[in-house]
């Protein structure tokens, strides 16, 4: 099979290798950005292969426990370990994982794929929580027509939520279509968490939404230190810092590895804007 050329994808994804992201993840942090790192791979249907991945998180989790000045922080993909093949074996893996995380101290989020296994991700997500609470985290997608009931409950459970706009395709019976519309109800999920939520994390590229959540918390006396901005490494990286300076944490979420492509392919068809600032990086690099 025709393998593309990692250089395609290096303005938004740090290296095929943790140890060429090493650097860029220590560079991260002497802007005083946190870090979130993300082995690129998903949609597993062998278990010889999720059993590989998870143990290749385990070692991402060890290798950053190494290095005295990362963050041990992941996002992982559940369908990556097991998921699609068998729930009960993608709840082994994942407890070995987080069994993990909570030795080292670390904090591992639960990436949110397409709607067809959206109920699984959240069934296992939250059978989890009770046991590893401070150290595992979910994400949630605006446009799906759910989510805000989704962020309620969430919110009721303690959980910590990442809130963004979504990136797969999905059909307008389920899914919000028109940016407008996105727009507004990605707003009343961050109201509903920066409110009632647990440390969210707002993850936007979307000047809209970032003043949005700016101005709430200063109007509810929500303090920069109780939410965080997230990104993506290679998006608006000048605005990152920016935020920093301006007092809020900022998060950069940081993808290595071999599997790219699909990660990619979704940054590139994902809503107009985002394409530009995407084009725009990839002239610069």
């Amino acid at each position: 099979m025709l393998r593309l050329p990692f250089f395609l994808a290096r303005g938004f994804v740090a290296s095929e290798t943790l140890s060429g992201a090493i650097p860029i993840i220590s560079g991260l942090h002497d802007k005083g950005l946190l870090t979130t790192v993300d082995l690129l791979g998903e949609h597993v249907t062998r278990r010889d292969l999720a059993l590989l991945g998870r143990d290749e998180y385990i070692r991402l989790l060890q290798k950053l426990a190494s290095e005295a000045q990362l963050e041990r922080n992941i996002s992982i993909k559940l369908s990556m370990i097991g998921q699609v093949i068998d729930e009960d074996f993608c709840y082994e893996n994942l407890c070995a994982l987080l069994d993990e995380a909570r030795a080292l101290n670390a904090f591992v989020r639960l990436d949110m794929e397409g709607s067809s296994i959206l109920d699984s991700s959240l069934r296992l997500f939250e059978s989890v929580l009770p046991e590893y609470r401070a150290h595992v985290g979910i994400v949630l997608q605006a446009y799906l027509k759910r989510t805000e009931e989704d962020v309620k409950r969430m919110c009721r459970l303690g959980a910590r939520v990442r809130l963004c706009k979504g990136a797969y395709r999905e059909p307008s019976t389920i899914a919000w279509q028109r940016m407008p519309k996105i727009r507004t109800q990605f707003i009343r999920c961050m109201h509903i968490l920066l409110r009632d939520g647990n440390y969210p994390a707002i993850a936007t590229h979307d000047d809209t939404l970032i003043e949005s959540t700016k101005a709430y918390a200063l109007e509810k006396s929500i303090d920069a230190s109780r939410f965080e901005f997230q990104m993506l490494y290679g998006l608006r990286p000048k605005t990152q810092v920016r935020i920093v300076r301006d007092g809020y944490n900022m998060r950069v979420y940081v993808p290595y590895g071999r599997m790219w492509l699909p990660y990619y392919a979704r940054r590139l068809r994902e809503r107009p804007e985002n394409v530009t600032f995407l084009l725009r990086n990839f002239l610069r690099s």
